[in-house]
């Protein structure tokens, strides 16, 4: 009998409609327009904040919320280039919680993802989100696995994980039939902004009263602007192209790759109880092709990791001629793809055939078939890539030098498990702002 590794402590997933709103629930919000939300003792229609943060997603809005907490003296404003919150990253995935066990033991992806975790909890508890503990059970199906997965539960104890514990096929009977083994805060939210330029304002706006006080303009590709005295940006599948707006490195830089999920017949559902996760490969940040049991009761299969031709490109044939040119000329893209082609090259075959895939899942559960799933919803993940073709595998935070790079704060690379540490990201994203600002 082979050893599958369980740990408890991990959610089947998150209520969407709660969490739409980043953590800015209706508790926390003052009336205002549709298109933003006020806090912080500013008026709705302020334009100069003490920090902006560009980008709506789970980690700008958690970085909001930390940074108002913690200095409600200051003025925050979040911009965010979509008509709502959390369209991309944040609302694309598959909303589990996880533990912090596939991490590096001392990396930041270990400890926020761990410290994060317990916040998340605690949140969901105070705020009243619902959420289901359901564990989960990472399963070796081949035995040249059985050294990975011996690794991964030592890497787990290094690093603080929770009801972690190796089991044998009766347990895993007992929770997985059909699975088998090798045998409250504020600020301003200012939507459908797209930021198109940060720079220094030589002189005080026309009618201004804040004179020199906010130095920095964040402009839009409408005319319009919001000026400041920091900047944060949490911008995902744009924080390479917002880093060079602002003067600063443009390196990492980010390579969209599409997951694509498949989706588990209502009347298969019975098939899985919890989630059910591959043993990972680690030579890549991916965690493989998992089943999710979602609150609303259905089963998502995946994802997989493929490339996307285009930054926000959910469907396969999307296409970006600037996304591809840049993924071509200005990242390290083609030595990745010399070193890991065969990788590669079955991700993009599983894609296009089904019944590919399909295989693969018959692996952990052998009844599936064919016909028992369906296309599903696809999320584009921002992954970082450095000049010699490796994948960041951690968290990148970084700033720069001169008249703006002192007074800019970028997370360049916030990748899964970013959901799960939003809020531990956002307390050292504000120990940052902290001492880079002298606040």
């Amino acid at each position: 009998m082979w050893p599958t590794l369980r740990y408890l402590g991990t959610t089947c997933g998150l209520a969407r409609r709660r969490f739409a709103g980043g953590f800015l629930p209706a508790s926390e919000r003052t009336p205002g327009g549709p298109g933003l939300l006020c806090g912080g003792g500013r008026s709705s229609s302020t334009s100069s904040f003490d920090i902006v943060i560009v980008g709506g997603g789970i980690v700008g809005l958690a970085s909001a919320r930390t940074l108002i907490l913690k200095h409600p003296g200051l003025s925050i404003g979040v911009v965010e280039k979509e008509k709502d919150l959390a369209l991309h990253q944040t609302g694309r995935n598959s909303g589990v919680i996880h533990s912090g066990i596939y991490y590096k033991p001392e990396s930041l992806k270990a400890k926020l993802c761990v410290e994060g975790a317990a916040l998340i909890y605690e949140y969901c508890k105070l705020k009243g989100i619902p959420y289901r503990q359901c564990g989960k059970l990472i399963v070796a199906v081949e035995q040249e696995e059985i050294p990975r997965l011996r690794a991964l539960y030592e890497r787990g104890l290094q690093n603080g994980v929770q009801g972690l514990r190796l089991i044998q096929q009766e347990e895993i009977k007992k929770k997985e039939p059909y699975c088998r083994d090798f045998q409250d805060a504020g600020g301003s939210i200012l939507k459908d902004f797209e930021v198109k330029d940060i720079e220094i304002v030589n002189e005080s706006p026309s009618r201004s009263k804040d004179g020199m006080n906010y130095p920095i303009a964040v402009k839009n590709t409408k005319g319009e602007e919001v000026h400041c005295r920091y900047v944060v940006t949490c911008a995902g599948l744009h924080s390479d192209r917002i880093s060079e707006l602002s003067g600063c490195n443009p390196d990492p830089q980010i390579v969209p790759f599409r997951g694509d999920y498949l989706l588990l017949k209502p009347e298969k559902g019975y098939l899985v109880n919890g989630n059910i996760y591959p043993v990972p490969d680690s030579r890549f940040p991916f965690l493989g092709v998992h089943f999710t049991p979602k609150l609303d009761g259905t089963v998502w299969l995946g994802p997989n990791a493929v490339l996307a031709f285009k930054r926000e490109g959910y469907r396969p044939f999307d296409f970006s001629a600037r996304d591809v040119m840049e993924i071509i000329l200005k990242s390290g893209f083609l030595k990745m793809v010399l070193q890991n082609f065969s990788y590669g090259a079955n991700e993009m075959y599983k894609a296009c055939f089904l019944s590919e895939t399909v295989k693969h899942l018959q692996k952990f559960i052998p009844e599936i078939t064919t016909s028992d799933v369906l296309r599903g919803p696809a999320g584009v993940r921002a992954q970082a890539l450095d000049r010699n073709g490796n994948l960041v595998d951690d968290f990148v935070f970084d700033g720069g030098a001169g008249e703006i790079g002192d007074r800019v704060l970028h997370v360049r690379n916030a990748p899964s498990p970013a959901a799960t540490s939003s809020l531990a990201i956002s307390r050292m994203i504000a120990e940052e702002v902290q001492q880079r600002f002298k606040l």
